[in-house]
């Protein structure tokens, strides 16, 4: 069955019209509006005001018109005074009612004129009420135009910023306010956000070259496999062992994109983690790597409680273990502590290694970044990178710095959020 549109009236569309007009989009108009009507209130204040301090009032004084004096006071009636003497009015012959009539005129009429002035300041009052509310609605509107116009500055400049000028700034000069404040912000924010899109693009362009390798390699590997005219078991054998080494090495480049990734967009469920367990986990499972290099590796674990994403720390445990071992000298050693300082779970790891410029430290936590570059040599310089961004997650404090005999010395202090109770000290010895 078709459904059919409801009928609009020509009543309905006034009254949405209407409707759209008391609300106004602008806030140039409703801050007119605002100015207006509070205008309009004090003003009808203070006329009520005048109004009834003027109605309170009456006619005062003393009116002596033939010996009588005129009322003084609209609710009591109006008193007489009689002159007694030789040439007293009564010897004039008048009659003694004429005496309260005249009173009683004399009080008509001064009431009647009092009723009119009131009448007459009134009006006069609702006219210059009126002139002076389009007066002063005028003047809220060149008001609030003088005030908006800085914020109608910085709308027109933020809307013309786009990826490819996200260097410019409002720059916005004058005293410290709130618009001064309100522009510092978004300068602020825009600066951020430079930051974060040239760091993206970096990451982009450095994951496209890291993945560009392997498939030129796989690629060649293949043709030659094709082209070659006398293909033997043995060189196919050894194109594929290559294939193979090539797709773990980008298996291990897709694993640390996905932990990077997963560690940028924060923590979902944090839970009570032990750091020495990971750090045991981490321990036994690189220890044969570094006995194949002839590498000591000196461990000193301490129960740490701390709470977080148990596989993103267990990570960020492997990675320096890992980093530690790879860039490092023969017979060189790695010292790996963790426990509490502080009421604060920290892991600390120190190797031997190449000496690392001090201005270069800071790099080394940059994705894709290498002290010595090699494409070849297993690492795509993402594990420090993914260290930094599971510290960050875990709003943890990282310092590192360069030893003394070479290598790196990196410290990592997580925030005192969780009290395991009852854990038993675990200590491992130093090993050979």
């Amino acid at each position: 069955m078709p459904v059919r549109p409801f009928p609009l009236s020509a009543d309905f569309l006034d009254r949405a019209r209407v409707a759209a007009l008391l609300k106004p989009r602008k806030v140039r108009m409703r801050l007119t509006l605002l100015y207006g009507a509070l205008f309009i209130v004090s003003g009808v204040v203070l006329l009520t005001i005048t109004y009834l301090l003027v109605a309170g009032t009456t006619t005062s004084g003393l009116v002596l018109i033939d010996g009588f004096r005129a009322p003084t006071d609209s609710d009591r009636p109006p008193q007489i005074s009689r002159y007694i003497g030789e040439d007293s009015p009564d010897t004039l012959g008048r009659r003694p009612g004429a005496v309260d009539e005249q009173a009683q005129a004399l009080r008509e009429q001064a009431l009647h004129t009092h009723q009119e002035m009131i009448d007459n300041l009134m009006f006069n009052a609702v006219i210059a009420l009126a002139i002076t509310t389009l007066i002063s609605i005028w003047l809220g509107w060149v008001v609030a135009g003088r005030v908006l116009r800085p914020l109608r500055s910085m709308t027109t400049t933020i809307q013309r910023i786009t990826a490819r000028n996200v260097h410019e700034r409002l720059a916005v000069e004058g005293p410290s306010d709130e618009l001064k404040d309100l522009a510092d912000t978004v300068d602020g924010l825009l600066g951020r956000l430079e930051t974060a899109i040239d760091s993206h693009k970096r990451f982009v362009a450095n994951a496209a070259h890291e993945l560009r390798t392997p498939l030129t390699m796989e690629h060649a590997l293949l043709e030659e496999s094709l082209i070659d005219r006398d293909p033997t078991v043995d060189t196919f054998r050894m194109n594929f062992e290559r294939l193979l080494t090539i797709s773990k090495q980008q298996g291990r480049l897709l694993e640390a994109l996905f932990f990077l990734s997963t560690s940028e967009r924060g923590l979902d469920r944090p839970e009570p983690v032990d750091l020495a367990d990971l750090a045991e986990e981490a321990v036994c499972a690189l220890r044969p790597a570094a006995d194949k290099r002839g590498l000591r590796l000196d461990t000193r674990i301490a129960p740490a409680p701390l709470e977080g994403d148990p596989v993103l720390v267990g990570r960020l445990v492997a990675n320096l273990l890992d980093n530690a071992l790879s860039y490092n000298v023969q017979d060189g050693h790695v010292d790996l502590t963790v426990g509490t300082r502080d009421g604060s779970a920290f892991i600390t790891a120190a190797n031997t290694g190449q000496r690392v410029p001090d201005d270069e430290v800071d790099r080394l936590f940059h994705p894709f970044q290498r002290l010595n570059r090699s494409a070849d040599d297993g690492h795509h310089g993402l594990g420090l990178s993914i260290v930094r961004s599971i510290v960050d997650a875990h709003g943890a404090e990282l310092t590192a710095h360069a030893g003394a005999d070479g290598g790196l010395v990196v410290d990592i202090v997580f925030p005192e959020r969780y009290q395991l109770v009852g854990t038993p000290a675990k200590m491992a010895g130093n090993s050979p």
